[in-house]
């Protein structure tokens, strides 16, 4: 059977992005044989992508809501300033056992500040601005999210929601409840007057949004 378009192109692109850091790839290594629902993981095409709009940005503060086991955090840590910090939220203590094996492990671990708890109770304690924040958690949650952080955003800063294709469903006319919060989602962040937006179909999507 003859592989789809899609698998060439992402193979393509891996090929021609910068190599995975081996601490990731071990990190992505162990999630595919450890973890449930590996396919979460940002992985390396996903990852270097974070890791460059983050060196690009120079962060003096990010918030990650949704950790997972940590890889994109790590890439996203990358392009932290000298006394730059990321915080990151994560209600799975199993997912963080992992994580923070990693962190430990990174030259920047000590970078990463890890609340862990559910991240609807957390956003209100959270009293620092943010020059990028990285959205990957529940997804029925997206506008929540956003809505609880965007007065933490400094002007000119960087959100980034991922997963806002839902593996292509939004374009399929699908109509379970997921698929609507996510097609929803996206109509608000396009008709919302505080910031624009641009949806990068990188993977499963990534919306990039830009606060006025």
């Amino acid at each position: 059977m003859e592989e789809p378009l899609d698998f060439f192109l992402n193979q393509y692109l891996e090929e021609n992005a910068e190599p995975e850091p081996p601490l990731l790839k071990s990190l992505n290594r162990e999630t595919h044989i450890k973890v449930l629902k590996p396919r979460m993981l940002s992985g390396h095409l996903q990852g270097r992508f974070l890791s460059m709009m983050s060196k690009f940005i120079r962060p003096n503060k990010i918030l990650e809501i949704g950790t997972y086991t940590g890889y994109a955090t790590l890439c996203l840590a990358e392009g932290l300033t000298d006394k730059g910090e990321i915080i990151t939220l994560e209600a799975n203590p199993e997912h963080l056992i992992l994580a923070r094996k990693y962190f430990s492990q990174s030259p920047i671990g000590h970078k990463i500040r890890v609340l862990e708890g559910l991240a609807i109770d957390l956003i209100p304690q959270i009293q620092e601005r943010f020059d990028l924040v990285f959205i990957d958690a529940d997804k029925k949650s997206n506008r929540i999210y956003f809505e609880m952080v965007l007065d933490k955003v400094n002007p000119g800063g960087l959100i980034m929601v991922d997963n806002v294709l839902w593996s292509g469903k939004i374009l399929k006319g699908d109509s379970d409840a997921k698929t609507r919060e996510i097609r929803d989602f996206n109509e608000f962040i396009h008709n919302h007057n505080q910031v624009e937006s641009f949806i990068l179909p990188l993977r499963d999507g990534i919306t990039l949004i830009r606060k006025h």
